[in-house]
């Protein structure tokens, strides 16, 4: 799974074999090491809210969660569902945050991903 962070903006793409874990498992995780130690990493996850979606009222339908070294965008049942199930190459929401800012996450398919591992030059 691939993180692209750029301002307030979050994006996660997917080859099809992440897909297939989101659809069978409702979560797909990775993590980037930066040492040795567990603190000197991050992980980052998309989960799928349990069936059915029951969110509180002016509950946003996307929600991140961080803390540190953990980064997890979390998508309703419905919408997880759909996106795997069809065409559909991603979703995107706005998150409203403090001050009038807005964190924008975008999930997408990278089905067209064939270079995973190597560096051209």
């Amino acid at each position: 799974m691939k993180l692209r962070i750029e301002d307030d903006t979050l994006r996660l793409r997917l080859s099809g074999d992440e897909i297939e874990e989101f659809a069978g498992s409702g979560r797909v995780t990775a993590t980037v090491h930066f040492g040795f130690g567990p603190e000197q990493q991050l992980t980052y996850a998309l989960a799928r809210g349990s069936e059915p979606a029951q969110t509180l009222p002016h509950a946003e339908p996307v929600q991140v969660h961080y803390e540190p070294g953990a980064i997890t965008v979390r998508v309703p049942f419905a919408l997880a569902r759909a996106w795997v199930e069809t065409s559909q190459v991603g979703f995107a929401h706005d998150v409203p945050l403090p001050d009038n800012q807005r964190l924008r996450i975008l999930v997408e398919k990278d089905l067209d991903c064939r270079h995973r591992g190597s560096v051209e030059g």
